[in-house]
């Protein structure tokens, strides 16, 4: 059984739709798909620097405008479709639940609203890796953090103000390591609720199909079987943790086999390589990396 998966803000690095506008089509495709965000994602893909996409509003187009242009250049047909974040919207499309359109159209509203839902309040994210689970959550709880990312294989990412983080640091769990994150804000956490409003208005008069394979959520990792309830996921998950480890234990028992990342490919076969054991999996990173997956898929 084979997933594909589309990751999440913080997977991007300079140059890398650099190799990928040699494919015939992807460049057109691209320049078609910057009209709809209102920004180059040639220009953001290939000569940006790190700061530049790094940028929220930045980031998420580019993110899932990669991964759709990745995916139609393998032409895979899975069994199963996840993304992680603002991957889920890549994953909807891929799934039919949205257009192509209709998800980069979301996705610019959801990055520019989440820029500006950071700019409210100075808060960040800590990724801690390691430690036992059930004493890191005590410890974000015991902070008055959220534990925003849930990502399994010993990975759970803290977010709130700089002043719970700073205070978190000084109390870390034992045996755990806390790594500062490089992002704009508390994604995932009640901070991003003014961007759910905003998501919600921007989503009032889209129609969504039912997927057209099975499709797991971040909220929970469950299969959902309704356009119009994926919609409404995909909204709140903006201020709701993703629990990717959820979306690794369904892809364990629906029994999947192989699991190809979209471009930037790596972060989530990283993540699988430890909780999904015995998974083949390949990462989409340059055009070279097609064949293998080909390979996977046969």
């Amino acid at each position: 059984m084979l997933v594909l998966v589309a990751p999440g803000q913080g997977a991007q690095t300079p140059g890398f739709l650099t190799p990928w506008l040699e494919l015939p089509g992807l460049s057109d495709r691209l320049a078609a798909w910057s009209e709809i965000v209102g920004l180059d994602l040639i220009a953001y893909g290939t000569t940006a620097g790190a700061d530049e996409i790094r940028d929220t509003a930045v980031a998420q187009p580019l993110l899932v405008a990669a991964a759709l242009a990745s995916a139609e250049a393998l032409g895979a047909t899975p069994d199963v479709l996840a993304g992680h974040s603002v991957g889920e919207l890549a994953a909807a499309a891929l799934a039919g639940v949205l257009t192509p359109e209709q998800a980069l159209t979301l996705v610019r509203e959801r990055g520019q609203a989440m820029a500006k839902a950071a700019a409210i309040t100075e808060t960040g994210m800590t990724a801690v890796l390691g430690g036992v689970e059930a004493e890191v959550l005590a410890a974000i709880d015991r902070h008055g953090l959220t534990p925003a990312n849930i990502n399994g294989a010993g990975q759970i990412v803290a977010g709130g103000t700089l002043e719970q983080l700073a205070a978190f640091k000084d109390d870390a769990p034992a045996r755990a390591r806390l790594i500062p994150l490089s992002v704009a804000g508390a994604f995932h956490t009640a901070h991003m609720a003014p961007a759910v409003e905003h998501l919600r208005a921007a989503a009032a008069t889209i129609v969504p199909a039912d997927p057209r394979v099975k499709l797991l959520s971040n909220a929970d990792g469950q299969v959902v079987t309704a356009g119009a309830e994926l919609l409404q996921r995909l909204i709140g998950q903006v201020s709701n943790p993703v629990r990717w480890d959820s979306c690794m234990a369904t892809m364990a028992d629906l029994g999947v086999t192989r699991m190809i990342e979209l471009l930037p490919g790596g972060t989530l076969t990283g993540l699988a390589k430890r909780g999904l054991k015995g998974v083949e999996t390949v990462a989409l990173k340059t055009p070279d990396d097609l064949d293998a997956a080909r390979e996977l898929i046969k």
